[in-house]
Formats: structure tokens, C-alpha cells, sequence
């Protein structure tokens, strides 16, 4: 089973056009087990130790945003410094629960945009994310 795994990311990684290096293989590994996930570095850092990988938090850091430029992942930003990065890269967007910094997936058809600004010229909108953000009541 752990050889499948690791043959799984390696093929994963080499499609995307990365090469499949020790770290990004653990990383893969952690991030693509078959259910759509939102992650932090931190907290990827932390499975990844957890897990017996010895890795920086740096490197989880370049790892996400390298996989993220292949389009393996997306990365939502919930505030300045706070990002997530989700292994589901299809269009939708998000509830985010500001007390846990928990994310859940909205699907795309179930929010309606009903008029954009022009894209500047030279431009285009390559795509729209939404973060509904949900607060406790009181």
C-alpha cells in the first residue's frame, strides 16, 4: 500500500511538471489521500512531522505555493497572513467560520454573481472567489 502511495504522488507530481523530490513526494502524500482538504502550512507541517518527515516549514511553504502554480492546489486567503490551500481545484468558494478558522466548500452554483466590473485593459477575470465569512450568534 505505501509503495502504490508513493508511486500515486510521484505520477501526480510528474504530470504537473515537478519533480518529484523527497519532500514534495511526504508532502503530496499528506495533501492528496482521496478527500478534499483545506490546509495550512502550519498544519501541514505539523502532519508532516507527526508522519516522520523532516521537513522545514519553509519548504511546506514553497512546496504549497509550487504546487499551487502547477494547479494542484488552490490557495484561499482569508485574511492578510492567513491562507489556506485546498486540494479541491474545481470552481466554488467557501464558508469561512471566523472563531475556528474553519473553511467548508459552497458549491459554485449556489452563489450568484450577478454583475462584475469591467477587467482592466490588457486583462481578463480568470475567476471569482468568494469567502462568505460566518460569525457565532449571540
Amino acid at each position: 500500500m505505501v509503495q502504490a502511495e508513493i508511486n500515486t504522488a510521484v505520477d501526480r507530481l510528474q504530470k504537473a511538471g515537478l519533480r518529484p523530490t523527497r519532500q514534495r513526494v511526504a508532502l503530496a502524500r499528506l495533501l492528496f489521500d482521496g478527500r478534499d482538504r483545506h490546509v495550512s502550512a502550519e498544519a501541514l507541517h505539523g502532519e508532516a512531522i507527526l508522519a516522520g518527515h523532516a521537513v522545514s516549514l519553509a519548504t511546506v511553504y514553497n512546496t504549497l505555493h509550487q504546487f499551487t502554480e502547477a494547479e494542484l492546489l488552490r490557495e484561499v486567503v482569508v485574511d492578510a497572513g492567513r491562507s489556506y490551500f485546498d486540494t479541491n481545484t474545481c470552481n466554488h468558494h467557501h464558508f469561512y467560520r471566523e472563531s475556528t478558522g474553519e473553511l467548508q466548500d459552497v458549491h459554485d452554483e449556489a452563489v450568484v454573481v450577478s454583475a462584475l466590473p469591467a477587467a482592466p485593459a490588457g486583462t481578463r477575470i480568470a475567476r471569482v472567489d468568494v469567502v462568505i465569512r460566518l460569525a457565532e450568534e449571540t
